[in-house]
């Protein structure tokens, strides 16, 4: 009689980088041998990679770990990431879990796994102790390479390039939780994609925690100009589009370099934070309002009508009713697609936790609605101009809205449209292609618009 293999489910938390990472640790289940289940009672392992980007994000830390154990009190709950490696360091929060691993030991997943089966197997279960690996996060220097043979996405795949972060801006935690920024071999990166691309992986989304920084650590001439014109240049691969970035890598040399790469998505998320040259000083933001304000105009000079997106920060300490004014009348002045508003959120061991002038939850809300509003107003412009030319559309997934069936996909900009269609046959013929058509504006919900085209060839 054959042993059961043992049963793992994942639960993942926080940004792309961590999606990636989770996807490669499920890889790494898969190949040791594990059955990957739904996050639900009954697995043998249940992992969570965590996030510490905000309050919020160690709230619900905490909470998928209890949740874990709750399902099965006698499964292996492994707790990874950023909140553990923050804990650990820096908030002295506790983690409930019985294996704690760091931002730099999640390739060790299985390994580490099999020695606390074997430690299980040789001590009463009330004796067994919990394990914790994590190192300072100042010794993490080299990239740890992971990878993703395929991905749970149709279309596209987010492959994680950099890792960590040096800026250390005044109110964030995560160069503390990912330790200073590495980057990962260009070659490694172009591998990974030529075998995601044998999947039918058309679209590559180049991410990292500050993306920027790539290069910058390796020699030989690496960087991210060269390591997107890679990525374009391989065979299946079709669309090219990068995560977060930050405005100093937006020069004209780098700008006008990848407006010649045919496969580059004309989309941009530039993180702002705020529109007031003080607040940004003490946020350590090293850009002022009007350098940033230059960048968007390069990027519209060499792109026509590219998706800008931002994220701002209502609530900042000390902000004055002034400095908010001055971040409203410059989003006012921009005009990005997409804002994502975020009300501060007080990190202890950050230097922002230690400012005076800590502003009331009421008054991050009041700022935080005013912004939400005119991103409103901003996204149905943006979204109506873009009904007036031509769309390419890269077909994702079916979806039914309204009782109506439409295959969902993108836009190059990464608006979210959706073409009707009318049979199982046209939906299996037509998810993974690329078409070309026209945007209407409005769609059958408020997140997606309507895409036709003519799909006789």
């Amino acid at each position: 009689m054959t042993a059961r293999r043992r049963t793992a489910a994942l639960h993942n938390l926080g940004c792309k980088v961590n999606a990636y990472e989770t996807e490669s640790m499920q890889q790494q289940l898969e190949e040791a041998g594990y059955t990957i289940v739904p996050f639900a009672p009954g697995a043998d392992v249940y992992l969570v990679n965590t996030c510490t980007v905000t309050n919020i994000a160690d709230r619900k830390s905490r909470q998928m770990l209890h949740r874990a154990k709750k399902m099965n009190p006698s499964a292996i709950v492994v707790a990874v990431g950023c909140y553990v490696q923050a804990a650990m360091e820096k908030t002295g929060l506790a983690v409930e879990a019985d294996i704690i691993i760091g931002n730099n030991q999640k390739s060790r997943l299985v390994e580490i796994l099999d020695e606390f089966w074997e430690s299980r197997r040789a001590a009463a279960e009330e004796e067994q102790r919990s394990r914790t690996l994590v190192t300072q996060s100042s010794t993490h220097s080299q990239y740890e390479e992971m990878k993703l043979s395929r991905t749970s996405e149709h279309t596209r795949a987010y492959i994680k390039v950099q890792d960590g972060c040096s800026q250390y801006c005044t109110y964030c935690l995560i160069p503390f939780a990912r330790g200073k920024a590495r980057s990962r071999r260009s070659a490694d990166v172009v591998r990974e994609v030529r075998d995601l691309a044998r999947t039918g992986i058309q679209e590559i989304v180049l991410t990292g925690i500050h993306l920027s920084s790539y290069g910058k650590d390796l020699e030989g001439g690496e960087d991210l100009l060269r390591l997107i014109r890679e990525t374009a240049a391989t065979e299946g691969i079709e669309r090219v589009r990068l995560g977060s970035l930050e405005p100093g890598i937006i020069t004209e040399e780098f700008v006008r370099g990848i407006s010649g790469i045919k496969e580059f998505c004309p989309h941009f998320h530039l993180s702002l934070q705020s529109g007031s040259d003080t607040v940004l000083r003490r946020m350590n933001r090293r850009y002022t309002s009007s350098e940033f304000e230059e960048r968007c105009r390069l990027l519209r000079a060499f792109f026509d009508d590219p998706a800008l997106t931002t994220d701002v920060i209502t609530g900042f300490p000390g902000e004055t009713e002034e400095e908010f004014e001055q971040t409203r009348g410059f989003l006012e002045k921009i005009r990005f697609y997409e804002t994502h508003v975020f009300k501060y959120s007080k990190r202890e061991g950050t230097a922002a936790a230690r400012m005076s002038g800590q502003l009331t939850e009421k008054v991050k809300s009041e700022r935080s609605d005013v912004l939400l509003a005119m991103n409103e107003v901003n996204r149905k412009a943006y979204e109506e101009r873009l009904a007036k030319r031509p769309a390419e559309i890269l077909l994702e997934e079916e979806k039914t809205i309204g009782g109506e069936k439409y295959m969902i996909g993108h836009t190059r900009e990464y608006i979210r449209a959706a073409m009707p269609v009318s049979s199982d046959e046209t939906t299996a013929s037509l998810r993974g292609r690329i078409l070309k058509g026209r945007i209407s504006y409005p769609g059958p919900d408020e997140e997606t618009l309507i895409f036709t085209a003519d799909i006789r060839d």
